[in-house]
């Protein structure tokens, strides 16, 4: 059996330790937990009918991102609640 650091050699630092995969009408987005040798970072890729952008977000911040992403959904809610457009 191949351990997680000789699997991590053999496959690169491109390849991703997970990926999860979010579906929005004609986007894709496509979000990658991967690893180098700074340290591990999400990977954020928009996929818009082949045209591409991403964004790297280092792990330490990661807590912060999603309560920031959390503040905007609860924002959302709340404006759905009082009716605002």
């Amino acid at each position: 059996m191949i351990g997680y650091e000789e699997d991590r050699e053999r496959r690169g630092s491109d390849y991703p330790i997970h990926t999860e995969k979010v579906f929005a009408d004609r986007k894709i987005f496509f979000l990658d937990l991967k690893e180098n040798d700074r340290g591990r970072f999400v990977k954020i890729t928009e996929d818009v009918r082949g045209r591409r952008d991403t964004i790297m977000l280092p792990i330490e911040v990661l807590d912060d991102f999603i309560a920031a992403l959390q503040a905007i959904a609860d924002a959302d809610a709340e404006a759905d609640r009082r009716g605002d457009d």
